[in-house]
C-alpha cells in the first residue's frame, strides 16, 4: 500500500532529473525549449528531434566529411523513411550504431562513406540532455512524456513516471500511458532505445515492443552485487543503466532485433545479468588468450566490477557463466559473440557452441542467424572520412556464410574491429 502522500509525481521527476545531472546530462524543462520561447529548441510541438543539437553533432563527429554529405545525413535521419513504426525504428539503430550511409563527388568520382551520429569512444564527445515535460502534437492530439532523454538531439529514451501517493496509478498504469504515445505520438518513438516506467517503488525498462513480460528491473550500478534495497529502484536503474559509458556501451552493442517463426519481429533489448556478464566475459577472454587491456580507475564512471579476481594472463581459462532456465541463455551468447569477434586482438576468432540436445541447436542457430547480423560489420564498411568508390554492403551478405550448425565465423571480408563503428572505451 502507497502511504506516503507528500510523495508527489513531481517529486519523483525532480529525484530523477537530479540523478540525470549528476551523471553528466544537462536538464532543461519542455516549456523553456517550446516552440516560440525565447531559448526555444523547436519550430513546432511536431518536431521531435532537437535538429540544431543533431546538426552541430554531425558537424564535430564528421570532421573530414563534406558539407554536402552532412546535409545528406542530416535529412535521413530528419525524414526517416519506412512503412511502420518499427521498421523506421530498426533503420534508425542501424544508423545509430553503424553511421548513415552518405556519397558525394570528390577528384571526380562518387565517393561512399558513413557519417557517424555517436561518438561511442568518449561520453563527453556526445550532447547529452533531459528534457521534462516535453510536449508534442501529433495529428491533432497532445501528450507530455514526463522526462525525454536527447543525445545529440536524438529523443532515444522516454521516462514515464506515476504518483507514489495514488493507490490507483501503478507502474503498469505508467507502462499503458508508455503504450498510448506510441499509438498518438509514433514520431517520438521512431529514434527510441529505451523506455522507463516507474510508480516510485517499482521500475521497469523495455524495448519499443515489449510486452508487460518484458518489461525488466535493473538491479545493480556497478554489476558487482545487487544495489542495496535501501536505495530507490529508480535511483539505481538511473545510475546503472543510463550513466553515459554504461549507456553508450548499451546502445552498441545490447539491443537486437530477432523474427520469432511466426515472422513477427521484436526488439530486444539486453537484462542487466546479461550485460554485465558479457562485458566480463569478453575481459577475462582476452585476459586468458594473454591479450590485456590497460586498466582502468576503479572510480572511473561506468568502470566494471562484476568479476571475480581473474586468472593468469594467457591461461586459456576464461570461465563460466551461469544462467537459470528462461534467463536469456541464447541472446547472452549472441551478445559475447557479437562483441568478442569485434575485438581487434582476437584477429577474427571461430566460436563453436556445443549443445546436448537439438532442439537447443535449433534454438541457438535461429538465433544467431537473426540477431548476430546486428551486432557485425557489414562488408563495404568504411570509417568516416575514409570513403571507398565501391558500394555498400548489405545485410545478407554479412550472414552468408558466416553462421553454420555448431559455429560462427566473423566474416572475412570484414577487418577485426568494425570500421566506423570503434567499440565504446574501456569495455
Amino acid at each position: 500500500m502507497k502511504q506516503n502522500s507528500s510523495f508527489t509525481e513531481s517529486i519523483l521527476e525532480e529525484a530523477a532529473l537530479s540523478w540525470l545531472a549528476e551523471l553528466g546530462y544537462a536538464v532543461k524543462s519542455g516549456p523553456v525549449i517550446a516552440p516560440g520561447e525565447l531559448f526555444s529548441e523547436r519550430e513546432s510541438y511536431q518536431q521531435v528531434l532537437l535538429r540544431q543539437r543533431l546538426h552541430d553533432a554531425l558537424v564535430r563527429l564528421n570532421p573530414t566529411l563534406p558539407a554536402e554529405a552532412i546535409e545528406e545525413a542530416f535529412r535521413k535521419i530528419v525524414y526517416l523513411d519506412a512503412p511502420s513504426l518499427l521498421q523506421a525504428n530498426h533503420a534508425f539503430h542501424r544508423m545509430l550504431v553503424d553511421g548513415v550511409e552518405v556519397e558525394f563527388q570528390a577528384d571526380g568520382r562518387i565517393v561512399y562513406d558513413k557519417a557517424l551520429l555517436v561518438d561511442f569512444q568518449e561520453p563527453d564527445g556526445n550532447d547529452w540532455l533531459a528534457v521534462n515535460q516535453f510536449t508534442v502534437v501529433e495529428e491533432h492530439t497532445e501528450r507530455r512524456p514526463d522526462v525525454v532523454l536527447f543525445l545529440n538531439g536524438l529523443p532515444i529514451a522516454v521516462i514515464e513516471l506515476k504518483n507514489p501517493a495514488d493507490e490507483n496509478a501503478t507502474i503498469w498504469t505508467a507502462f499503458h500511458q508508455l503504450e498510448t504515445y506510441k499509438l498518438q505520438i509514433p514520431s517520438l518513438f521512431a529514434t527510441n532505445e529505451a523506455n522507463v516506467i516507474s510508480d516510485g517503488l517499482e521500475v521497469r525498462f523495455g524495448s519499443l515492443t515489449a510486452n508487460r513480460e518484458w518489461f525488466l528491473p535493473w538491479r545493480t550500478i556497478e554489476g558487482e552485487t545487487l544495489a542495496p534495497s535501501v536505495l530507490p529502484q529508480l535511483e539505481v536503474l538511473i545510475k546503472g543503466l543510463l550513466e553515459r559509458k554504461r549507456f553508450l556501451a548499451f546502445l552498441h552493442s545490447f539491443i537486437v532485433f530477432e523474427q520469432d517463426q511466426g515472422g513477427v519481429a521484436t526488439k530486444k533489448l539486453a537484462g542487466y545479468h546479461q550485460f554485465h556478464a558479457v562485458n566480463v566475459a569478453v575481459e577475462e577472454t582476452l585476459r586468458a588468450a594473454a591479450f590485456t587491456k590497460k586498466a582502468g580507475s576503479l572510480h572511473e564512471p561506468g568502470a566494471y566490477f562484476a568479476r571475480p579476481p581473474g586468472g593468469a594472463p594467457g591461461d586459456r581459462r576464461v570461465g563460466v557463466v551461469w544462467h537459470t532456465q528462461g534467463s536469456g541463455k541464447s541472446l547472452t551468447m549472441a551478445f559475447y559473440a557479437g562483441r568478442i569477434v569485434l575485438q581487434p586482438e582476437m584477429e577474427n576468432p571461430t566460436l563453436v557452441v556445443i549443445t546436448d540436445r537439438n532442439d537447443l541447436d535449433d534454438q541457438l542457430f535461429a538465433t544467431g542467424r537473426s540477431t548476430l547480423w546486428h551486432l557485425l560489420s557489414l562488408p563495404g564498411s568504411a570509417a568516416p572520412g575514409a570513403g571507398t568508390s565501391h558500394g555498400p554492403g548489405t545485410p545478407a551478405e554479412a550472414v552468408a556464410g558466416g553462421i553454420g550448425r555448431g559455429g560462427f565465423h566473423h566474416h572475412p571480408e570484414v577487418p577485426a574491429g568494425r570500421k566506423g563503428r570503434p567499440l565504446p572505451a574501456a569495455l
